[in-house]
């Protein structure tokens, strides 16, 4: 049985549209086109195999109707939850480009190797993404993805390196 670290995030169940089943998904890949070679993909941490009925994009956003689950009342239960691939069916990725699930959970450190916190979400944006850090005392930080704060990510070791300027971290 395959674990979740062995998929990929590709999108997030926001809302329904409609009665028949229809899901309205925030895409969390870098192009939506991908959602219509897909067969099938695997909801939420339980990673339940859904076969895809019928897909269609609208305004950045993707729409879904699954196989036996064309009633509102069947998949209310899907919203806020994430949509996966195999990661043998994600996409390649260019150089300096990364998995929003490579990202979240690796530990931060500054230059010095000082632990700060964990990443635990990623913020989307036009300009740059923007890390979610977790302080050591909860408190919340948000670096902006760019070569300027971001000096090095380790995969191997599970560490993000950063250089913050005073006031980046609470």
């Amino acid at each position: 049985m395959k674990k979740l670290d062995e998929f990929t995030i590709i999108g997030k169940i926001i809302n329904t549209k409609g009665i028949k089943g229809e899901l309205k998904i925030y895409p969390i890949t870098k192009s939506i086109d991908r959602f219509y070679d897909l067969e099938y993909v695997y909801l939420g941490e339980s990673l339940d195999k859904l076969k895809i009925k019928k897909v269609h994009d609208y305004n950045d956003l993707v729409y879904i109707t699954f196989e036996g689950y064309e009633d509102i009342n069947k998949v209310l239960k899907f919203k806020d939850q994430h949509i996966y691939v195999d990661d043998e069916d994600k996409l390649e990725l260019e150089e300096g480009e990364y998995f929003v699930d490579d990202i979240i959970g690796l530990e931060v450190v500054d230059l010095s190797g000082k632990k700060l916190g964990k990443i635990i979400d990623v913020i989307e944006n036009p300009a740059n993404d923007l890390y979610v850090l977790e302080g050591l005392n909860k408190n919340l930080s948000y670096i902006p993805a760019v070569s300027e704060f971001i000096k090095d990510i380790d995969f191997e070791k599970k560490i993000l390196t950063i250089d913050p300027i005073e006031g980046l971290i609470n």
